[in-house]
């Protein structure tokens, strides 16, 4: 069974072409098309039309390539960037009429969700009662449980690409000022979601992303070209040390630092504080880094549940909006119902936008008894 997956972040659109082998799937091939969305949209998050024409030219040669490779149709999903658009109505609209693509926009929950299924998986069973944190470009997510499935999920607004934006919108070094406020943005937001892991006391803190997987490689970790079953751990010490390399440089020559790729250089320094102030909070000293996450989880739970789960999906998360509420608030807007205006925006004051999950598998924070 040959499975394919195009994956519309803030960087990049990345497709990957599996053969799910006894319930595996191993990739038989990738490729990427570099638009970096994240600086292309507005200062309000809007596309306009040209970066949603480069959304769907990736779009359309991830799904010829794709059908060449025995993938005729490919599950497609779009994160935070496309998420969080005001106009992302009129974005998946686009896609849709102009690719035949459904891009489907799953709210951060269910990303946090399911990148805990993909780093269970590869992790295994004796990791034991299990945290997951996940930075994208967009958003933060932080994942607790025991099984299969998080008991505990959350998405934050702390993305590296949108706090870079919001904090550092310069290429040079950081100001002190500049640095606290990021922390205490990033304090502020953590407190709640580090207050239950640290209360939960997992056996094993997992980190995935790219950004991740980059700092820990600047704090010493295996490269690459080691591959992903080379044991790869990140120390809180060696994180607060890296930040302070990190903020001594322009952005520019951040990627001459090891590990730190040219894209992802303005946002490293942002994911790094987030990254440890997450860690601090939490009382972790160490993450494990796993190269499963997000695209992996999806890929899983479609092979172990089948189609229809995705149809579900797809169902509930099509091109009438999904993600983030009209009022800005995390989780999931169907707005099958709702007005649609001149734009293609939802009517945040429609009874029909509700918020919605399709993995219903967490709980409450446990209320501490005398």
């Amino acid at each position: 069974m040959r499975v394919g997956l195009v994956d519309a972040g803030s960087n990049t659109v990345r497709l990957v072409v599996t053969d799910a082998t006894d319930g595996v799937p191993l990739p038989v091939h990738t490729a990427k098309w570099k638009l970096r969305l994240s600086e292309q949209v507005g200062a309000d998050g809007h596309f306009g039309e040209e970066a949603t024409e480069q959304l769907v030219e990736a779009l359309r040669k991830a799904v010829e390539v794709a059908r060449g490779w025995g993938a005729p149709e490919p599950l497609a999903f779009a994160t935070a960037v496309v998420r969080n658009a005001p106009d992302r109505v009129a974005v998946l609209r686009a896609v849709a009429r102009r690719t035949g693509v459904r891009l489907c926009v799953l709210p951060g929950e269910v990303e946090a969700e399911l990148t805990f299924l993909g780093v269970r998986r590869w992790m295994g069973w004796r990791a034991g009662p299990l945290a997951v944190f996940d930075i994208g470009g967009g958003s933060f997510e932080v994942a607790f449980g025991r099984g299969r499935m998080p008991e505990f999920a959350v998405a934050l607004p702390l993305g590296a690409g949108r706090l870079t934006d919001e904090f550092l919108g310069h290429d040079g070094p950081p100001t002190p000022d500049e640095l606290r406020a990021l922390r205490r943005r990033a304090r502020h937001q953590l407190r709640d979601a580090t207050s239950r892991i640290r209360w939960e006391h997992p056996h094993t803190v997992v980190a995935t992303s790219r950004t991740f997987q980059q700092l820990a490689r600047l704090c010493g970790a295996a490269p690459g070209r080691n591959g992903p079953f080379a044991e790869r751990i990140l120390r809180r010490g060696d994180l607060r040390r890296a930040i302070d390399r990190l903020a001594a440089l322009p952005a520019t020559e951040r990627a001459g630092l090891p590990g730190i790729s040219a894209p992802r250089a303005r946002q490293s320094l942002a994911g790094a504080v987030v990254g440890h102030t997450a860690m601090k909070l939490s009382g972790v000293k160490t993450l494990a880094i796993c190269p499963w996450a997000l695209r992996e989880g999806i890929l899983l739970r479609y092979l172990e549940d089948g189609a229809d789960w995705w149809t579900d999906i797809e169902t509930t998360h099509d091109t009438n909006g999904g993600g983030a509420g009209m009022d800005g608030g995390w989780g999931g807007a169907s707005l099958d119902r709702g007005e649609i205006d001149g734009d293609g925006n939802g009517d945040r004051d429609s009874p029909a936008a509700k918020t919605v999950s399709l993995l219903p598998l967490r709980s409450t924070p446990p209320t501490p008894t005398a």
